[in-house]
């Protein structure tokens, strides 16, 4: 199912990423004096972005653009995941709380079946040893519960590498530009703004896209982990009150 997740996630980026590269094929279609012609004031946001995304250098842009669409599908697929992992722990936690006060076990077991998510399968996972003792079942719980976070966190150390590779692009396109900028003066024999101000503006853009490249994908990274943490803490308070069903259980039917 998680790869299921990962491909649509994918699916999805790589539409964007197509719709990005077309508007940088047209670049070259576009001349110095069209664009003089064509003021921003008359133009909206969405086609002021796209004309600075072609204004930039196509290698470091592409680049830019393929890392920002890699992040945004790994963090697509880490929300689909994250909210597909919700479940009502607090009704599961009752349900089960009232089999194991009638000594029916499988109902709890298959309340737990019957559910979705990571607190699910620790406490199932820590009802079936229930009759092995509660320091068994708390070994058993804790094992799961790692396992548990393990999945939470997979692919969270990707989206960490596309953050901090699109301000790298970003200043390497800069460092390009400017090496663009000396060539021309070498050429012309003399430092002018109409020289050198082509360079510097294929520095300055690229350096603006990955910035903002970075800062989407951390704003989604912050939520991935903010989502991570409320999953983690319903775990832990979940397995806590699962050891105290179990002891009390222990006490009542436990010959």
């Amino acid at each position: 199912m998680r790869k299921v997740i990962f491909f649509f996630a994918l699916i999805m980026s790589l539409t964007l990423c197509s719709t990005i590269l077309r508007a940088q094929e047209i670049s070259d279609a576009v001349s110095d004096s069209t664009a003089s012609q064509v003021t921003t004031e008359h133009l909206s946001l969405h086609k002021q972005i796209k004309q600075k995304f072609i204004e930039g250098s196509a290698l470091f842009m592409s680049f830019v653009a393929l890392v920002f669409v890699a992040g945004l599908a790994f963090c697509i697929e880490r929300i689909i995941y994250l909210n597909m992992s919700r479940s009502n722990s607090r009704r599961l936690l009752i349900d089960i709380k009232e089999a194991l006060a009638r000594g029916d076990t499988e109902t709890a077991k298959n309340a737990c079946q019957g559910n979705q998510g990571p607190v699910a399968a620790i406490c199932y996972n820590g009802l079936q040893r229930i009759d092995q003792g509660a320091d068994v079942v708390e070994k058993s719980v804790a094992a799961q519960g790692n396992i548990q976070s393990a999945y939470l966190i997979k692919h969270c150390s990707w989206i960490k590498l596309f953050i901090r590779m699109s301000p790298g692009l970003g200043f390497l396109g800069t460092i390009f530009g400017m090496v663009q900028a000396f060539d021309k003066i070498q050429q012309v024999g003399e430092i002018s703004p109409s020289v050198v101000a082509g360079g510097i503006k294929v520095a300055l853009i690229t350096t603006i896209f990955g910035l903002i490249s970075a800062l989407v994908l951390q704003v989604f990274y912050n939520y991935i982990l903010s989502r991570i943490d409320n999953i983690t803490n319903d775990m832990e308070n979940s397995s806590i009150t699962l050891l105290d069903l179990v002891v009390k259980y222990n006490l009542k039917y436990k010959r």
